[in-house]
C-alpha cells in the first residue's frame, strides 16, 4: 500500500469513522428488514425519519449519502449521470437527491462578499435582501437590486465549504486506491479515474467562474433566438465565490397549476424547451446538462428561461460522430454496426463475448421495429441500452453517460407538460441532418485531405524506420518487448499445481518408504506433506471455480 495512500486516510481518520458508521446503518438494515417486530425494526431511522429497513436498496443509497454531507450528494448526483456504472434503476433514484443547507448568517455573508468584491455590500447593490430564497450544498442565494434598478439574484459561497469538499474528495481518492488494489471487482470500473473525475467536477463547482463563463457562452450561442432566454450575468460584481446574474420573471415549469392559469401553451412551451436543447446538443456541442422542472421557467410570450448552468456537457466532433453511427444503426436495426460502435466507443473487458452482445442488441432492437416515431420512447429505450451494456461490463465515456441523463430528463420533463411530447420526433429532423453531413462534398474533402497527409507521414517514415530496424538487427541490439496482460493470475495456479503435484508425489514416496521420523508406522513428514497437497489442491480447485462464476453469462 502507497505511503500516501495511508496519510491521506489517516489525516481523515475522524471523518472516515462517520462515514463507515453511515454505511454500517444502512447495511444492518438488511439483516433487520425480515424481523417482524416493528420497535427493533424502527431503531433505524434515516436523516429524513424514514424506517430504513422499509426502503429499497437504492433509495438507502441516496438515504446514506443524503446523510453523508454535501459532498457525497454531489457524487451521487453525479453519478447519476453515469447508468453503465450504477445501473438505470439507481441513477433514477440518485437524480432526486436535492441539497437544503443551513444558510450561512447574515454577517457571513456580508463579510464574503466583501472580501470577493473588495466593498461592503451597501456599497455595491441599493438593496440586498439579508433572507436567502435558497441554499444548497455549495452556496445561497440572495435577491437584490443594484444602483441601476436592475433586479438581481447574488448566489455567494458557503463559509469553509472548500475545505470540507476538499477533505471528502481526498479521503474519497484514498479509498478509492485501496479498492483499485485491493477488489478485482471494482478495479473494472476504474475507481481511481472516477473519483479524479469526481474530484474535478466537485473543485470547479467551487469556483463560480465557471458558471459565469457558462452563462455567458449561452447568451451569446442564442442571442438571435427570441424564444430562449439565459440569465444576464453582472461580471463587476461577480468573483471566484460570488456570482451575480438577472433575476429571471416568470413560472417555474414544476408549477403547472400556475402554467394553466396563465393561459400558456403548454405544448408549444415543450416544443420550445426540447428544440432549445437539441439545439445545444446537436448544433453547439455544449449544452445545459440539468434540464429538471426546477431549472426552467415560462417568461412572458412563451419564453424559455434557464437557470443553474454550473452542470454542462460538451460534444467534440468525435463524440457526435459516434453518436451519429449509433443513431443511424439504431433507426435501421442493425445489430452488427451498433454493437461495433458500442465496442469501439467503450471500454470493453478482456473475457467480452461479443457475439453475445450482438445477440442481445439484435433482441434490443428487434423491440422497437415497426414502431411510429411518435410511439417511441427515447429515454426507455436508452436506459434500456444502458442497462444492457452494463451488463456486460462495458464502460462508456461520462460524456455519453451525461448526455443519455439528459435526454432521459429532458423527455420526462418534457411529458409532465405535454403528455403527446416526443423527443424521437424532434431528433428526426437533427438525424436527416446529420446523414446529410455524412455525404457532404466538404466533409468528404476533408477526410480525403486527412487521409492524405496520414499516408503521407507513412511514407515519410516508413524508410527510416525500416532502416534504424536493420541496422539494429545487424548489430544484434534489436530488442522485442512483450507484455503480457491479465497472465498473473494464471501463473498463480499454474505454480500452485505444480508445487501442489509435487508435494503429493514426494509425500507418498515417503510414506511408502516410511521415511523416519515415524509415528505408528507413518512417516510424519510423509503425512503432513500428504495434508498440504491436498490443501493447496483444494484451493486451487476452488480458485477456479470462483473464475467461472465471475465471468459474464
Amino acid at each position: 500500500m502507497k505511503l500516501r495512500t495511508l496519510v491521506r486516510i489517516d489525516k481523515s481518520a475522524r471523518r472516515l469513522a462517520e462515514i463507515m458508521a453511515t454505511l454500517a446503518k444502512y447495511g444492518l438494515a438488511d439483516w433487520l428488514s425480515g424481523i417482524d417486530y416493528d420497535w427493533l425494526r424502527g431503531l433505524l431511522k434515516s436523516g429524513e425519519g424514514e424506517i430504513i429497513p422499509d426502503l429499497s436498496t437504492e433509495e438507502r443509497i441516496r438515504q446514506a449519502l443524503s446523510d453523508l454531507g454535501p459532498s457525497f450528494i454531489k457524487v451521487g448526483q453525479i453519478l447519476s449521470t453515469r447508468p453503465d456504472l450504477v445501473g438505470g434503476e439507481l441513477t433514477t433514484e440518485l437524480a432526486k437527491l436535492q441539497t437544503k443547507t443551513r444558510p450561512d448568517p447574515w454577517e457571513t455573508v456580508a463579510a464574503t462578499v466583501e472580501d470577493e468584491l473588495g466593498k461592503p455590500v451597501e456599497e455595491l447593490f441599493r438593496e440586498f435582501s439579508e433572507t436567502p430564497i435558497a441554499s444548497a450544498s455549495i452556496g445561497q442565494v440572495h435577491e437584490a437590486i443594484l444602483f441601476s434598478g436592475q433586479a438581481v439574484v447574488v448566489k455567494v459561497m458557503h463559509a469553509d465549504i472548500e475545505q470540507r469538499v476538499r477533505q471528502d474528495l481526498d479521503l474519497l481518492l484514498g479509498l478509492a486506491e485501496l479498492a483499485e488494489k485491493h477488489s478485482p471487482q471494482l478495479r473494472r470500473y476504474q475507481p481511481i479515474a472516477t473519483a479524479r473525475y469526481f474530484q474535478r467536477t466537485l473543485l470547479r463547482e467551487l469556483d463560480f467562474s465557471y458558471e459565469r463563463r457558462h452563462l455567458e457562452r449561452f447568451s451569446s450561442d442564442f442571442e438571435d433566438d427570441e424564444t430562449v432566454h439565459f440569465p444576464t450575468v453582472y461580471p463587476e460584481f461577480c468573483a471566484d465565490r460570488v456570482l451575480t446574474m438577472e433575476r429571471l420573471e416568470g413560472i417555474p415549469i414544476i408549477d403547472q397549476a400556475g402554467l394553466r392559469a396563465a393561459g400558456a401553451d403548454l405544448n408549444e412551451f415543450a416544443r420550445r424547451g426540447g428544440n432549445l436543447y437539441l439545439e445545444m446538443v446537436f448544433g453547439h456541442g455544449f449544452y445545459h446538462a440539468d434540464p429538471h422542472p426546477g431549472n426552467l421557467f415560462r417568461m412572458p410570450g412563451d419564453v424559455v428561461g434557464v437557470i443553474d448552468c454550473g452542470m454542462v456537457g460538451h460534444i467534440g466532433e468525435g463524440l457526435r460522430e459516434d453518436i451519429e453511427d449509433m443513431l443511424l444503426a439504431a433507426v435501421s436495426a442493425d445489430a452488427d454496426s451498433l454493437t461495433d460502435a458500442i465496442v469501439r466507443v467503450g471500454q470493453v473487458p478482456p473475457e467480452l463475448d461479443e457475439d453475445e452482445l450482438r445477440s442481445e442488441i439484435g433482441e434490443f432492437l428487434s423491440d422497437y421495429v415497426g414502431q411510429s416515431v411518435s410511439e417511441f420512447d427515447v429515454g426507455g429505450a436508452l436506459q434500456r441500452l444502458f442497462d444492457l451494456v452494463r451488463d456486460f461490463h462495458i464502460l462508456l465515456p461520462q460524456s455519453f453517460g451525461m448526455l443519455v441523463k439528459t435526454l432521459v430528463v429532458l423527455e420526462g420533463t418534457a411529458r409532465q407538460l405535454s403528455p403527446d411530447f416526443s423527443l424521437a420526433a424532434m431528433i428526426e429532423p437533427y438525424y436527416r441532418k446529420a446523414v446529410r453531413r455524412r455525404f457532404a462534398p466538404k466533409r468528404l474533402a476533408n477526410e480525403l485531405g486527412r487521409s492524405y497527409r496520414d499516408w503521407k507521414r507513412l511514407v515519410e517514415m516508413l524508410p527510416r524506420d525500416l532502416a534504424d530496424i536493420l541496422t539494429r538487427f545487424r548489430k544484434g541490439t534489436l530488442e522485442v518487448h512483450m507484455e503480457h496482460q491479465r497472465l498473473e493470475s494464471t501463473v498463480d495456479r499454474l505454480v500452485t499445481g505444480l508445487l501442489a503435484a509435487a508435494m503429493f508425489l514426494g509425500s507418498a514416496i515417503m510414506w511408502s518408504m516410511k521415511a523416519p521420523p515415524t509415528i505408528f508406522g507413518v512417516s510424519l513428514f510423509g503425512a503432513l506433506g500428504f495434508v498440504a497437497s491436498v490443501w493447496l489442491g483444494m484451493g486451487l480447485l476452488l480458485s477456479i471455480r470462483k473464475a467461472k462464476k465471475r465471468k459474464p453469462k
